[in-house]
């Protein structure tokens, strides 16, 4: 008799437990959609080698990825002097945190070309990607759906041509980079 007392009730507490497991489970899904803050919970990487302002070669995690940073398009290597200054410029300020970033990644892991993409911090607040274009070193390039910062980036581009820094001062550049691109495919 005992038995199927306690039957009886087994359904009664499920009924009570599957709103509080159905609250549990829509409030986990809610932590680990939300957007993280960039520092210590983003991992770590070694920045082994600049290619040029938008590319570089970092080591994360035991392996070795060709990154290209979300957000801009620096000027092209053949599009002298910025392509040589972005580059130039990129290297520098990944010396001043000694080659150590923070890797953040959007919704779009690899491009077309298998490069890894991400956004690059050097501590919580600084944004590379952003100082590439606050500084004039690169113009803002958005592809849907990596645009987590673009308002971010957005400001900083804002911000340099009011300036005229770098790319958007009176001996700027000529030929936005994908424009050149287009003109020259191969190089």
């Amino acid at each position: 008799m005992f038995w199927v007392e306690t039957r009886k009730l087994i359904p009664h507490r499920i009924r009570l437990a599957y709103p509080l497991m159905l609250i549990t489970s829509l409030l986990s899904l809610t932590v680990l959609a939300s957007p993280v803050e960039a520092g210590n919970a983003l991992p770590e990487a070694r920045i082994i080698h600049v290619n040029d302002g938008d590319t570089v070669v970092i080591t994360m995690e035991g392996k070795t990825f060709r990154t290209r940073l979300i957000g801009i398009d620096a000027p092209e290597m053949g599009q002298e002097p910025w392509g040589r200054k972005a580059k130039k410029h990129l290297r520098e300020i990944l010396k001043a945190s000694e080659g150590k970033v923070r890797v953040e990644r959007d919704v779009t892991k690899y491009d077309k070309y298998n490069r890894l993409l991400a956004y690059l911090w050097l501590d919580k607040k600084t944004l590379v990607n952003e100082l590439m274009l606050r500084d004039g070193y690169a113009v803002l390039f958005t592809i849907q759906p990596n645009s987590k910062y673009a308002d971010r980036l957005k400001k900083a581009q804002a911000s340099a041509r009011e300036s005229n820094s770098g790319i958007w001062g009176p001996e700027g550049l000529t030929e936005k980079p994908i424009e050149y691109k287009k003109a020259h495919p191969w190089k």
